[in-house]
């Protein structure tokens, strides 16, 4: 029976992972050579080759990809039980890497930084800021923040909801004073609204007290944007809706004021996503279980009032 050199499976994962080995021995810090070498002689005991190059291509042949999954699984293995003493004699240590799209790191995550690095400085967090979707498993994140207005799709990923955020319907004190506060939700057709898109017209508003009604309003700007629409708000140009994420501080400093304070148009939810394995890793488990102490507590909700 082959036994496996441990290292010899990671330097083959991170070399799957990088793309070439090149790659994987920059971010190794060590020479080209060791890599192919030691995947080499990977190959050799095994009798299999597991990855096509040449100067110009590099790809897993179809027993490569199979064993890759294998050996990727057998590593977080190994470090989650690495992870297992590291819980009983020190903090939390290693990287994480977590994506987020733009406003949900710029709202809900980046304010959170700091204290995090302070309480597990062996910790090394890397944040991949983006709007495009991302494949967490394919790419090799351990952690994805999403907001997300409706359910996430069932997936073989580990879901954990975080907050919920109430869309508040907002103004600037100026625009206020100049044009008035709307007392019913109908009001809100004489006023000038900003919107996500042009083409948008309608607000959905939710009481306190159960009610639900659908609103036609006056468009007369757009941004696709939460930090834009917030800044529209606050030069005065109109009445917008943000969720609390958005508008907390805004809020919070008189920047913003909320009007029709007894209705919503919803919420958005922020939840974090992981592949099951590296979701029991002890470094992922500290970031997530901070995250979740942090966006639930006070200080990132607001009263309804």
């Amino acid at each position: 029976m082959t036994l496996f050199n441990l290292n010899d499976l990671h330097l083959f994962v991170q070399a799957v992972d990088s793309g070439s080995f090149t790659a994987a021995a920059r971010h190794l810090g060590i020479p080209k050579s060791t890599v192919s070498k030691r995947v080499a002689e990977l190959e050799a005991r095994l009798g299999v080759r597991l990855i096509q190059r040449t100067s110009r291509s590099f790809a897993l042949t179809e027993l490569g990809r199979e064993f890759f999954q294998h050996a990727q699984a057998s590593i977080i293995e190994a470090e989650m039980a690495e992870g297992i003493v590291r819980r009983h004699l020190a903090e939390p240590a290693g990287s994480v890497r977590l994506t987020a799209s733009v406003p949900t790191a710029q709202f809900t995550l980046t304010e959170h930084l700091p204290a995090l690095a302070a309480r597990y400085p062996k910790l090394r967090l890397s944040v991949h800021v983006t709007d495009r979707f991302v494949d967490i498993v394919q790419e090799g994140f351990d952690i994805a923040l999403r907001s997300h207005r409706g359910p996430l799709p069932d997936s073989a990923l580990v879901q954990r909801k975080l907050a919920s955020h109430p869309f508040y319907i907002l103004a600037s004190p100026d625009y206020v004073n100049a044009h008035g506060e709307p007392l019913r939700p109908e009001e809100l057709a004489e006023h000038v609204t900003i919107m996500t898109s042009l083409t948008e017209n309608q607000w959905r508003l939710y009481s306190d007290g159960g009610d639900e009604v659908l609103v036609t309003l006056h468009s007369v700007m757009a941004a696709d944007e939460p930090y834009v629409l917030m800044e529209m708000a606050v030069s005065g140009l109109g009445i917008t809706c943000l969720p609390t994420s958005v508008c907390r501080k805004a809020l919070a400093g008189g920047r913003l004021v909320r009007v029709l304070p007894e209705w919503t148009a919803g919420s958005i939810e922020t939840t974090i996503l992981m592949p099951h394995r590296r979701g029991q890793l002890p470094a992922v488990r500290a970031v997530v279980d901070f995250l979740a102490e942090r966006l639930a507590a006070p200080h990132n909700s607001l009263s309804r009032n």
